[in-house]
């Protein structure tokens, strides 16, 4: 179903202190990440992830799409924007989708989340 909360990210300056506060905290599995610089997160609920290299990021909450390039194109009809991730690859797209970040036409940050095929 399209606009469901399907993943979330936590930007922290250590992914390593990430994956060790987080793990303690609230029990999660955080297993390395396809591009060997950050971990996911297995959750019970909505999976996730953690990144390195972003000291006092907040959260960032994926609204799943079927159409990632549909969805884009409407968030800059209405006046949004978009931002690139980077970092992305083919492996990282087959396990766990296309991302975009994104700001509403206030300037709040949110992002689009389309799973992989069969997903």
């Amino acid at each position: 179903m399209a606009g469901e909360p399907s993943f979330f990210e936590l930007g922290v300056a250590d992914p390593e202190r990430g994956r060790d506060f987080y793990g303690a905290l609230f029990d999660w599995d955080l297993q390395p990440g396809p591009s060997g610089r950050g971990f996911t997160i297995g959750t019970a609920g909505v999976p996730g992830g953690l990144h390195g290299g972003d000291a006092g990021a907040s959260p960032y909450l994926f609204f799943r799409v079927d159409d990632l390039d549909a969805a884009v194109a409407k968030v800059l009809e209405l006046g949004g924007t978009t931002e690139e991730l980077g970092g992305e690859d083919a492996d990282s797209e087959a396990r766990f989708g296309r991302f975009k970040l994104c700001r509403d036409d206030q300037g709040s940050a949110f992002g689009l989340h389309q799973p992989p095929e069969g997903h």
